[in-house]
């Protein structure tokens, strides 16, 4: 099964308002069997989140580019296949 990375790394503009929306986000994904885990660094620079079930990088990156965290251009995504060993 491909698994993408999702690094979301903060902006030096972040603001702390998007981070309800990110989450209901990440619920959604969850509900849809999307979502293998997720969770913040414990320097508060960003967060990190694997999807799961997706075909593609070209769909992964469509999928993370809904995230409120990119609309609100809060933090920078970079999406990579990852393989979990």
């Amino acid at each position: 099964m491909k698994r993408y990375l999702v690094l979301a790394m903060r902006r030096p503009t972040f603001d702390a308002s998007v981070v309800a929306p990110h989450k209901a986000f990440l619920d959604t994904l969850r509900d849809r069997d999307l979502l293998e885990c997720t969770g913040g660094f414990t320097d508060g620079s960003g967060g990190a989140y694997v999807l799961r079930n997706i075909d593609s990088l070209a769909e992964a990156q469509d999928l993370v580019a809904l995230d409120p965290l990119v609309l609100q251009d809060a933090s920078e995504p970079t999406v990579r296949e990852w393989t979990l060993r």
